[in-house]
């Protein structure tokens, strides 16, 4: 008769998990420190930035970054409405294409699932570059000045939907979709009722994904955004910025009016902007760090 086996050998000794949690927490300490450095600095004051540099203890605080930014409050707002309406419309529309196009070429029986597989392959290797993508969103579709010329450019990200593919080759046992196919399901309340309850973890790893590519996305804006009531908040904080840029760079209007010249944020008004642009994805984030990396590894091979 053979022995239990002892799974105590396989534990973690106390020394080891000081260790461990030690290391964690230095890694996460290492982490957080440039984000309270970017906050500190966007407190402090120009002159002190110029005589010692940046410091998590600022030596002279002011709010002068954030007045600067927030003079007129009611552009960031409606930049803000812009961004928060296209990232949660992006971002719902974005993870259900993408799991209707991972789920079929996840499935052996589909006799498809090869050429589509290639397709997906093939745009992340290739693109069209940025004048056709320009000519056919403008010419072709018309959609200069439109919120769905930021919306259509980031609906399918390849390699998004590779990983939802993985996760649904090894996760989702045929035999589950056999036993619904005879109970009279059809492919699409397959798909609704067993996929997609069983598929939440990386629904949200991705849903995290597309939240974070909308809301940093400024280039699009850049490319087909002309109204000044249709910017995101990135794409403000980056005209803010050349705007502040090139009145410090103007040699007359600075021999003109050195006092604002020197009262002028630069350093600070880039981390203002910094903290304005990361302070949604900051509170986001928490909600969806439970399911993170159970979406990325569960569909890992299993030994």
């Amino acid at each position: 008769m053979n022995k239990p086996s002892n799974r105590r050998e396989n534990a973690i000794s106390p020394f080891m998990n000081v260790v461990l949690n030690g290391g964690f927490a230095v890694i996460a300490l290492a982490c957080a420190m440039p984000v309270v450095l970017v906050i500190m600095v966007s407190f402090t004051h120009n002159d002190s930035l110029l005589d010692r540099g940046y410091s998590f203890i600022p030596e002279k605080w002011s709010l002068i970054a954030y007045e600067s930014l927030f003079k007129d409050y009611g552009t960031i707002l409606r930049a803000y409405a812009v961004s928060i309406g296209i990232t949660v419309a992006g971002t719902l529309a974005s993870v259900l294409l993408m799991a209707l196009y991972a789920y079929p070429i996840s499935r052996q029986d589909y006799p498809l699932r090869k050429f589509f597989t290639f397709v997906l392959f093939f745009t992340m290797l290739f693109s069209g570059g940025i004048v056709s993508k320009y000519i056919v969103y403008t010419q072709g579709i018309g959609l200069l000045d439109s919120y769905m010329a930021l919306i259509l450019p980031l609906l399918i990200i390849p390699f998004n939907v590779i990983i939802m593919r993985t996760f649904f080759q090894t996760t989702i046992h045929p035999a589950l979709i056999e036993s619904a196919r005879i109970d009279g399901a059809g492919e699409l309340r397959i798909f609704a009722r067993i996929v997609l309850p069983l598929s939440l973890p990386v629904m949200a790893t991705m849903a995290l994904f597309s939240t974070i590519a909308y809301w940093n996305d400024w280039f699009n804006a850049l490319l087909f955004i002309r109204e000044e009531a249709k910017y995101p908040v990135q794409f403000l904080m980056i005209r803010v910025l050349n705007d502040i840029q090139y009145l410090r760079e103007n040699v007359q209007l600075a021999a003109q009016n050195p006092e604002l010249m020197r009262n002028l944020p630069n350093e600070s008004l880039q981390m203002a902007m910094a903290v304005v642009g990361m302070g949604p994805i900051l509170l986001v984030y928490p909600f969806f760090q439970k399911y993170f990396v159970k979406g990325l590894t569960i569909g890992a091979v299993k030994g």
